[in-house]
Formats: C-alpha cells, structure tokens, sequence
C-alpha cells in the first residue's frame, strides 16, 4: 500500500527556516546561484547551524514512536537538488529524522502543499508564504534573526498565537483600522455571541489538538498553547466564546488590552508565536522564535505595494 499522510500532523519547512542559512545566502544574493551551489557542496560534510524552527521541528517529531509515525517533516524549499543533500545531512547531525523533501531550485515551492496535506508551513520568503495562506494553508514568515527559548521546557511544544487574523479572522481588525478602539470594542460587545470567522490557523490549532488527543499518554510530549491578544474585556468574549464554540481549547489567554506582547512571550516561553502585525513580531523575535503572517487588513497596505 501507498504512504499516506492522512491523520498526521504535517509540516513542511524551508531550508533556511530549519537551519541557519544566512551566510550563505548572501553569498547568493551577492554572486550568484552558482556561487551559492558551490559553496553549499563544498560544506556538505560541515552540519549547518540550528535555525529558528529546528528545536519545535525537533519537538514535534517527538510525537513519534517506532510503532507510530504522527507527525511529518517535509523539507520544502527553493534550493537545488544538489545543495539538498547538505540539509539532510545536517538534519541526520542534528537527530532530526526527516525523509522526504522537494526542492525546486529558485521555483516557488508552495504548489506541492496540497499533495502533501500540509498543515503548516514555514518559510523564509513572504511571496510563498502569502501563496500558501491563498491557498488556505496555515503559513507563516520565519523571522531568522529571532532568539530561541525552546530548550527550556524539554517536555512541552509550546506555541502561542495571536487572535484576529491569525486563529480568527479579521473581521473585527478591519472594524479597528476602519472606525477606531471605541468602535471596535462597541462591536464586539455587540457580537459577543456570535463567534468570530475562523483565521488562516484556526485548522493549526485543530490538528495541534487532534495529535494531542491521538498521542495520549503514549509519549512524555506535551502541546501546550497559548492565546496573545491585544483585546481587552469586554471584547475578550467573543474571543473566548468563538474558542468554546469551535470546541478547542488553549492553556492559557493573555488579553493584553495594548501592552506590548514581548515582555508576556517571554515569560511563556513558547517554541514559536505567531501574529499578522509586524510591530509586533518586531517586538516578540527579541525574545522567542517568531512567524510573521501576512494576512488581513493590517496587511494590505503591503500587499498592494
């Protein structure tokens, strides 16, 4: 019988956001793809730097067990098939057992997501991660130059979302950008029972629950999430009404009302969080593995420049 991917929990991932590639691909920007090549096979034996997503990939893959595989790691990236062979040689250095992988030397990748049942997927380049959110993939811009607080919590994948246009959708952003706090928290006391249109992750959160649940007491891993929000009461409930609506829990929820969410990621310590506001993301990379996620409205602007 085929493999199948069904009931796993996939994730595919680029090169870059999986290992540190930066050096080297300045030297592409600077010289060139052959350049680039060169350099990648003249270090095949040299294992690549940890990068941001490498220690969640690491703790995803946990989930296995010799009689059970629940979750899939597929390197997807634009590197050639040559320069490939150096991801997976630093994937075997770094204990990460991965098998499959695509690569499309320069070719946007992100067409192969659908045939792989991806449920997430991680990327340095925004113009495919803005692809793959087209075509409702959970996708997210790795921010290299990130800090990393993973190996604190050996025994839990820690993950923290933030709310509109991420695991909600941005119905209620458009109604902030549009008319202003006032109105916006008007809005949603106003709609406080009616739950919220789900975001680009909300099918994330399911699968992050569904392994959970598959996994039970099999494997000493743990998922733990995590809800940081700039909303404040009263507009928290429809926020916590929409989650119990969906029948999907978090651990936790951090309604912020405005406060700069650096300083509360920090003390969560999550393996990866995610948000679709760059100022944000600016502020949460100094302190944990961050994914900026181009999608709603506060993301217009840049989409149409």
């Amino acid at each position: 019988m085929p493999v199948s991917f069904e009931g796993k929990l996939v994730v595919a991932i680029s090169s870059r956001a999986l290992f540190d590639f930066e050096d080297e691909n300045r030297i592409f920007d600077a010289e060139g793809e052959r350049a680039y090549i060169d350099l990648q096979f003249s270090r095949l034996d040299v294992p690549a730097r940890t990068g941001v997503a490498c220690a969640l990939v690491k703790k995803l893959l946990a989930f296995n067990t010799p009689a059970t595989q629940r979750v899939e790691v597929v390197i997807l990236s634009k590197n050639d098939p040559m320069s490939g062979l150096r991801v997976f040689r630093s994937a075997q250095r770094a204990g990460l057992k991965l098998e499959r992988g695509v690569f499309t030397r320069g070719r946007s990748p992100y067409r192969y997501l659908d045939a792989l049942q991806a449920n997430l997927f991680l990327s340095a380049n925004e113009n495919d991660v803005m692809s793959a959110l087209e075509a409702r993939v959970p996708a997210a811009r790795v921010i290299p130059e990130s800090a990393q607080a993973a190996e604190r919590h050996a025994d839990e994948v820690r993950i923290a979302f933030d709310g509109d246009a991420v695991l909600f959708s941005d119905e209620a952003e458009r109604v902030f950008q549009d008319e202003g706090l006032e109105a916006f928290t008007a809005h949603e006391t106003v709609h406080a029972l009616r739950p919220l249109p789900p975001g680009p992750f909300k099918p994330l959160l399911e699968a992050l629950h569904r392994l959970q649940v598959a996994a039970g007491t099999d494997v000493p891993m743990r998922i733990r999430t995590a809800l940081v929000t700039a909303r404040s009461a009263p507009a928290h409930e429809r926020a916590v009404r929409t989650l119990m609506e969906w029948n999907i829990g978090v651990d936790e929820a951090l309604f912020l009302g405005g406060l700069d969410k650096g300083a509360f990621l920090k003390a969560f310590e999550p393996d990866f969080y995610f948000d679709d506001q760059r100022g944000h993301i600016e502020s949460a990379r100094q302190h944990v593995a961050s994914g900026h996620v181009p999608f709603g409205v506060a993301n217009v602007t840049r989409r149409v420049s």
